[in-house]
């Protein structure tokens, strides 16, 4: 795999037809040992548009392939298994399994500090690849999986040149690096390698020149600035210090407790606005008012106000940038209060503020006063800026306010709030006669205005120097190169009735942007509109796509010409390179009254259709790549609307992660628009995300609409889904009761529609609440009835998670042997699909029914081991847990220091995140360690 495909077996090379064979192939072997069904084959294949032979298609190349491979003396390799095929592989077959295994032990020798070694290991992995994975894999979702193996290549490569360096060979490898940063120079990790290589062997010019080159290339492509990794190492040599770098490899040793848990330092602040202008007085003003002086004794605010397109957010931005990084270490904190739309709600903001903060989503408490108490803890000995943008009322923001002199507050409004006390007003109004020059010098070229002054002031006077408008203006002639100024003011006098309302408040931006909207061509008009039905902070391209129902392959590229004229913003870059667009709000607004005066309601409603699908058909996808499979949840019917991406990026849940808003917002538009079947799976979808990363609150706030929707619609199937889902959430929040209460109805509709999956889901956690009150023969009964449900539906991993519940019960019980079996069974499906989730929970479960059993010793390194799973996940409340169960079992193996300091570490952990009741347990436990009777060991869901 690790170059072009070549199959070799006892029989000789086998030779794999280029085209459908090859492409099946590839994905068997990228799933080797997993079963791939026939639709994902068909869809490789053929895209959206499959003709209706595809499946007999899939059958007749797989058929060859195993006539092919039988005749190279690998027969019987290809299995048929529902609903599709599996590769099986041993070991030792795959060369992507030599280089796992490889980079693997290298990591072990890293923490074991046997580092020559672990660098010699990392080249001879890196070696074995030929070329691009499967050969560069042409087919586009073959690709997908192929750049990933690609990505884990080349971090390889990396790693073992930064353990090179660390062993003094920069002499030796400055020509290995160089050619490494000219195959990727957007990379930073390689480039900061050879200024590191160059530095070491005394050329520190040549070292600060790579610097200065990506830089350069990165501003030139991107737009970006280099990161922090870079610049420090510039500053150390332009210092003439000796410049360190941080490992950043994946071979770093996993970090210790009191590393994992340090204060989280927020980075919220949107983009800078590179072509700024503003009163700089003004600016100076409030920037004192932020910074203050050594004797404040009160956070300072700063709240600027002023019409719509005057360019609060836009000064707002700037200004916290020009006191950030100096002023305000600590973080930076931002939310978009959403005052001119539905406010946002006290609690939820200080919810997201907390996860910010560093504070895991299940230690989040409930309501305002023991959130705001919370909040404003972890702000009192920290210097942070909190911006508070588009606020409706005072009420909404005084909550909000630090405790603490040493924060400080930027808020912007539409209203003057002069309810906030000691807070400074900043009015801003529209730009001078210079200032609107030197703007539109910025936009359109110096050389422009200067060659025709008079109709530069002229233009200044028509927009009455309000920045949008004459953004927008501007952003036209930018475009056009061979318009004059001179013509653009002669367009605007032949609309006069736009030119009088240009002067007055916000009818002079609709009058200013239907100009830009009228200069678009058709398609780009339609997608202006339609575009802005999408909810959310940011969209990604794809968004394009779906509303237009286009399948390019890079719909980003539609977007461009909205981009141009300055309608559409891009306010990110990703990992990918892919971009992410906004409106502004009034644009938005704007965008809207085109999209219901321009295309007809049956367009739009299928445009939202195709656009919510496109996030289901992603959640989809990243619940299957994290759970190995379609497991563990229920579906709907509701359509899906591919995006040409083919799926969710390598890491689904980090992806989910950056996408949490988007996710929550189009599960709120689902329920508005009456999409109820498409809204409860999004919202069922989403759990993957909100329950691997303790965003209860969200999980609530979407099943809560969801359940709303469906019930509405008298949809049965969709309200013992979130029914059956709030369960599992109460319990995740230790509400038993109302977790039962909702468990109940939801098995009672699963019941009337015959539907054994869901009956199995509900049957799972009533047990579960069962065994927590401490009802063992009921939560037996029902674990029996739900393991005949995941089983009648091949729900493997559904049965791997109850079957690792039960073993806790049988091990109470004295039946060690039975749960040593049901936890072996589940360990082997986790491995098997590929759900290191679930293989870590079951392997906590080995570990603590080895301590029932009495094997300390062997309890207490299983322990570990998920330890070190659990802090590479960067899970820090698993990692209390392991810590305080480590404690236990030390405890009740007589090793009373070495349980010391488990149970200390467990403490540290628990109280940096603040969450008391957990430390005040271990507090009870420490002190009752003199008492040789173990703890008993607390048992996770």
């Amino acid at each position: 795999m690790l170059g072009p495909v070549e199959v070799d077996g006892p029989g000789g090379a086998a030779r794999i037809p280029p085209g459908r064979q090859q492409v099946i192939l590839g994905l068997l072997l990228v799933e080797a040992n997993r079963v791939v069904s026939t639709e994902t084959l068909v869809d490789a294949l053929w895209d959206e548009n499959p003709p209706d032979t595809a499946r007999t298609q899939v059958q007749i190349c797989v058929s060859r392939l195993r006539r092919t491979l039988d005749g190279a003396g690998l027969a019987a390799m290809i299995d048929t298994r529902p609903p599709g095929y599996r590769l099986r592989l041993n070991g030792d077959a795959l060369d992507l399994a030599d280089f796992l295994a490889g980079t693997t032990e290298a990591r072990v020798l890293v923490k074991e500090g046997r580092t020559a070694e672990a660098a010699a290991l990392l080249r001879e992995a890196a070696a074995l690849w030929r070329g691009p994975c499967l050969g560069g894999a042409p087919n586009r979702s073959l690709r997908t999986r192929a750049l990933r193996l690609d990505e884990e290549r080349l971090t390889c490569v990396e790693d073992h040149l930064e353990l090179e360096l660390d062993l003094g060979q920069h002499h030796r490898l400055v020509g290995e690096v160089t050619r490494l940063v000219h195959e990727h120079p957007l990379r930073e990790r390689p480039r900061a390698l050879l200024m590191l290589a160059l530095h070491r062997s005394g050329r520190q010019a040549e070292a600060l020149d790579a610097y200065r080159d990506g830089r350069a290339l990165l501003v030139e492509e991107l737009g970006l600035e280099p990161g922090e990794r870079l610049r420090e190492l510039e500053a150390a040599i332009l210092a003439g210090e000796t410049p360190t770098r941080p490992r950043a490899g994946a071979v770093a040793p996993a970090p210790r407790a009191a590393e994992t848990v340090q204060p989280a330092r927020p980075r919220q602040l949107p983009a800078d606005t590179a072509d700024f202008v503003g009163d700089e007085e003004v600016l100076r003003d409030a920037q004192s008012v932020l910074v203050g002086d050594a004797g404040r004794s009160a956070v300072g605010v700063v709240v600027i106000t002023g019409r719509p397109g005057v360019g609060k957010s836009t000064v707002a931005a700037h200004l916290a940038h020009r006191v950030a990084q100096e002023h305000f270490p600590d973080g930076q904190l931002h939310c978009d209060l959403h005052g001119t739309g539905t406010p946002s709600t006290v609690d939820e903001v200080l919810g997201r503020f907390l996860l910010a903060l560093g504070i895991p989503g299940p230690v989040i408490p409930d309501g305002v006063d023991a959130r705001l108490e919370m909040y404003r803890t972890l702000l009192a000995d920290r210097r942070v800026l909190v911006v508070l943008d588009d606020a409706a009322t005072e009420a909404q923001v005084l909550p909000l306010l630090p405790g603490s002199s040493t924060c400080a507050v930027v808020v912007t409004s539409r209203s003057r709030l002069t309810g906030l006390p000691g807070a400074r007003q900043v009015e801003l109004d529209v730009l001078g006669t210079a200032q609107s020059l030197r703007l539109l010098g910025l936009v359109v070229g110096e050389h422009r205005v200067h060659r025709e002054p008079e109709a530069a002031e002229a233009l200044v006077r028509t927009v009455g120097g309000l920045p949008l408008a004459l953004r927008i203006i501007a952003a036209r002639l930018a475009a056009r190169p061979h318009w004059t100024l001179a013509s653009m003011v002669q367009r605007l006098a032949s609309e006069r009735h736009r030119l009088d309302e240009l002067a007055h408040g916000e009818l002079t931006i609709r009058a200013s942007l239907a100009l830009t909207h009228d200069g678009l061509d058709r398609r780009s008009r339609l997608l202006f509109g339609l575009l802005s039905l999408a909810e959310g902070p940011a969209v990604p391209g794809w968004v394009a796509g779906a509303v237009l129902d286009d399948d390019r392959p890079f719909p980003s590229d539609l977007l461009e010409p909205l981009v141009d004229v300055q309608v559409l913003d891009v306010v990110s870059v990703e990992p990918t390179g892919e971009f992410r667009y906004r409106y502004q709000d009034i644009l938005r607004l704007f965008a809207r009254e085109k999209a219901a005066e321009e295309i007809p309601a049956g367009d739009r409603a299928a445009a939202v259709s195709r656009l919510l699908g496109g996030w289901l058909a992603l959640a989809d996808q990243a619940h299957r790549d994290i759970y190995g499979g379609d497991y563990s949840s229920l579906h709907g019917t509701a359509p899906r609307w591919r995006p040409p991406s083919g799926g969710a990026p390598a890491d689904p849940l980090e992806w989910m992660d950056g996408e949490l808003e988007n996710l929550c917002a189009a599960v709120h538009q689902a329920a508005a628009a009456g999409l109820d079947e498409l809204c409860w799976d999004l919202a069922v979808t989403s759990v993957t995300l909100f329950e691997s990363r303790g965003y209860l609150d969200d999980w609530e706030r979407t099943h809560a609409e969801a359940l709303t929707a469906v019930r509405a619609a008298g949809n049965t199937r969709g309200t013992a889904a979130v029914l059956s889902s709030l369960g599992t959430l109460h319990i995740n929040r230790g509400r038993l009761d109302a977790s039962r209460d909702a468990l109940l109805p939801a098995r009672e509709l699963f019941e009337e529609l015959g539907d054994t999956h869901g009956l199995a889901l509900c049957h799972r956690d009533l047990a579960l609440i069962a065994r927590n009150t401490g009802d063992d023969t009921t939560a037996l009964r029902l674990y029996d009835r739900s393991l005949a449900g995941f089983t009648a539906v091949d729900d493997v991993v559904g049965r791997a998670i109850v079957l690792t519940q039960r073993a806790f019960i049988l091990a109470g019980d004295g039946e060690i042997s039975r749960a040593r079996t049901d936890l072996a069974e589940a360990m082997a499906v986790h491995e098997s699909v590929g759900y290191t989730g679930g293989a870590a929970r079951t392997l906590n479960r080995i570990a603590q029914v080895q301590a029932v059993a009495g094997e300390h010793a062997e309890a207490t390194s299983t322990m570990r081991r998920v330890l070190d799973m659990v802090r590479e996940a960067r899970d820090v409340i698993g990692e209390g847990q392991l810590l305080r169960n480590l404690g236990q079992v030390s405890a009740a193996a007589g090793r009373h220091a070495e349980a010391r300091s488990y149970l200390e570490e467990a403490l540290a952990v628990r109280e940096r995140i603040l969450d008391h009741r957990a430390a005040a347990t271990i507090r009870a436990e420490l002190a009752a360690l003199p008492v040789r009777e173990a703890p008993t060991l607390v048992a996770a869901g």
